[in-house]
């Protein structure tokens, strides 16, 4: 996938070290790419040997996820953490299957509103809450900023 551009000040605030990466030094780094290891795991995404490396507001992931929403669903875990700008996916994927899309929330933005826009019908918008999950825990909460995968059709 590359490199994949997030809202740096939007999203979990998961520890301190991540705001203070900026000038923190490779300690700070490290403690922020352990931080978000420890945060993908927690959310029970699989990927074999997952690595994470940040260098400023850059995150590089790697290892190797069954399907193509986990590669995803990781990338945006990541990404959607207060601190980082920016996502360099390397995760390889077994099972090739079509890329989701990107959206970023904005402001007024509902699930529904957006299932509108992007399938025609906002009644679709438990399609936008599953693909999400489990970042997504409730489908009225999302913010600003947030990056969402939208699934094809």
């Amino acid at each position: 996938m590359g490199l994949i551009d997030f809202v740096r000040d939007a999203g979990e605030h998961i520890m301190d070290t991540i705001g203070d990466v900026f000038g923190g030094g490779e300690a700070a780094e490290k403690r922020a790419a352990e931080a978000l290891v420890k945060s993908v795991n927690a959310l029970g995404i699989p990927v074999k040997d997952l690595s994470i490396q940040v260098k400023g507001d850059v995150a590089t992931v790697s290892g190797a996820a069954q399907t193509q929403a986990d590669r995803e669903k990781v990338v945006l875990a990541v990404g959607n953490t207060k601190g980082i700008a920016k996502v360099d996916d390397r995760i390889t994927v077994e099972k090739k299957e079509p890329e989701a899309t990107y959206y970023t929330v904005q402001r007024g933005d509902t699930l529904s509103k957006i299932a509108k826009t992007h399938y025609g019908n906002a009644m679709k918008y438990p399609v936008i809450f599953e693909a999400n999950r489990p970042m997504l825990k409730d489908p009225d909460k999302i913010y600003p900023g947030q990056n969402l995968r939208i699934p094809p059709q």
